[in-house]
């Protein structure tokens, strides 16, 4: 070779074409820590969607810095928007993120396998043992701290949502529709949507986009976390796959739904259950609070699967365990079924539907993740649907502010009657018929909630406490 002749390397490489754009780079998180990290997680799920969406925050924001500050509340903005539980939606999507669809299954499945187990065991003792008078007195004050946690939640995601007087306009008007005229909730909250979306378009300023579950500013930039700004490979949108990865989750929510309808008939409760929860997961948007409000009229005054006394008992189950706080679902199916039971024995018949309960209620929420998500990672500082969200959030307020009304209505009066006249529903409680020590209790609760700020499951257990000594010495 001589001293002129390029080295072998560069005419090698001379006749190469130009090489691609480098791939993203790789977040090098283990698949092993982080399934070490949701069971961490799941393990601390307790407090409602805002306290396990603050966990999440604080742990793989604030602590392992895996995902940005910025791509958090995207994500978590997203799983505001849909239908069903969005702490438990927005950990499928950042464990999906992460480690595909593996990742997604695994946090979302751990973040519901806790409250499962836990809600099955106490729905079984609840309904074998209601009548012993200490689970009675122990229910008699959860319901009263149940209410106040309702009414702290009404104000906590008012704070945030309603940050101007055309807000809190709309989260009356919400209020309005839902107790007195009797609105259906998808109505109320696509309406917000549409409402969110024009505004959005004509006064930005008036519907700037915000998240009452968010946490407070001050996590790390998206820049100084392990993912990075990078769109990994498994999140840029494919139509072909987006068509599989539908028909596979369809197939696996309905198929047994349809198998069930087929085999017992459509008067079965098992297929009652199977197709009222299938519809909740597609028109329950708003959050945990929001979803129970419309569900427990429906079961109550419609299907007359249970009462307001026992869903109460249910909520604050779901308020005292791990896990989403729409797990008072499987609460719902477990006693719907435990009363009509068919041919089956009633706990048998309660497992099965406490079972299906939980499936139709969270495979649907894998559907929406995996199908959506690579989407919406394009749609990253999109401000109309950031502003969609916002009047989405400020309708949910006036539709738990509903739900509190209705628990207070049933809880603190023994006969409430219901009057309807010109399109208007009305709740006429027998002022003769209050419970002057329920009255009593909720209002402790909410003293030392919103006063002395004392957290949930205190506040719940005192309030248990004091139910069951007062039971006794009445």
């Amino acid at each position: 070779m001589s001293l002129g002749s390029p080295p072998p390397q560069a005419t090698s490489m001379s006749t190469k074409p130009n090489p691609s754009p480098p791939a993203p780079r790789a977040h090098g998180i283990p698949f092993s820590e982080a399934l070490k990290v949701w069971l961490r997680v799941a393990a601390l799920s307790f407090g409602g969607p805002a306290g396990q969406i603050a966990v999440m925050h604080k742990i793989l924001v604030e602590e392992k810095k895996w995902i940005g500050e910025d791509r958090f509340l995207h994500a978590l903005n997203y799983c505001t928007l849909l239908p069903g539980p969005e702490a438990q939606q927005l950990a499928t999507y950042i464990g999906w993120l992460l480690h595909r669809t593996a990742g997604g299954l695994v946090a979302g499945t751990l973040f519901v396998l806790p409250g499962f187990i836990a809600i099955m065991a106490l729905s079984i003792l609840y309904a074998g043992f209601k009548d012993l008078k200490f689970v009675e007195a122990i229910f008699f004050g959860i319901k009263a701290a149940v209410f106040a946690v309702v009414i702290e939640a009404v104000i906590r995601i008012g704070r945030r949502a309603l940050r101007n007087s055309f807000m809190v306009a709309l989260a009356g008007g919400s209020f309005i529709a839902i107790f007195f005229l009797d609105v259906a909730f998808p109505i109320i909250i696509i309406s917000a949507g549409i409402i969110g979306y024009l505004g959005g378009r004509m006064r930005p300023e008036l519907f700037a986009g915000g998240n009452a579950h968010a946490p407070k500013a001050g996590g790390q930039p998206a820049v100084d976390a392990l993912l990075a700004d990078n769109v990994p490979e498994h999140a840029r949108p494919s139509i072909t796959r987006t068509l599989k990865v539908a028909g596979f989750w369809l197939a696996l929510w309905l198929v047994p739904v349809i198998v069930i309808a087929a085999a017992l008939g459509p008067d079965s409760i098992f297929t009652e259950i199977g197709v009222f929860f299938s519809k909740m997961a597609v028109v329950t948007f708003g959050g945990a609070y929001a979803v129970l409000a419309y569900v427990a009229q429906q079961a109550v005054q419609n299907y007359h699967w249970l009462t307001a006394s026992e869903m109460l008992d249910g909520l604050g189950m779901a308020e005292t365990t791990p896990g989403p706080l729409i797990m008072v679902l499987q609460f719902v199916g477990f006693l719907a079924a435990f009363r009509d039971p068919g041919t089956f024995n009633p706990f048998v018949a309660g497992v099965l539907a406490s079972v299906l309960t939980v499936w139709v209620t969270f495979v649907p929420s894998f559907l929406w993740i995996f199908t959506g998500a690579p989407y919406v990672e394009q749609l990253r500082g999109n401000r109309l649907l950031s502003a969609a969200l916002s009047v989405i959030t400020a309708a949910v307020v006036g539709v738990i502010l509903n739900l509190a009304v209705w628990f207070a209505i049933h809880l603190f009066f023994g006969t409430v009657g219901e009057v309807r006249a010109y399109g208007i529903r009305l709740y006429v409680p027998e002022l003769g018929s209050i419970n002057v020590a329920s009255v009593l209790l909720a209002i402790a609760a909410l003293v030392a909630l919103l006063r002395f700020k004392i957290g949930m499951l205190p506040v719940l257990a005192a309030s248990a406490a004091l139910g069951a000594l007062y039971f006794y010495i009445r």
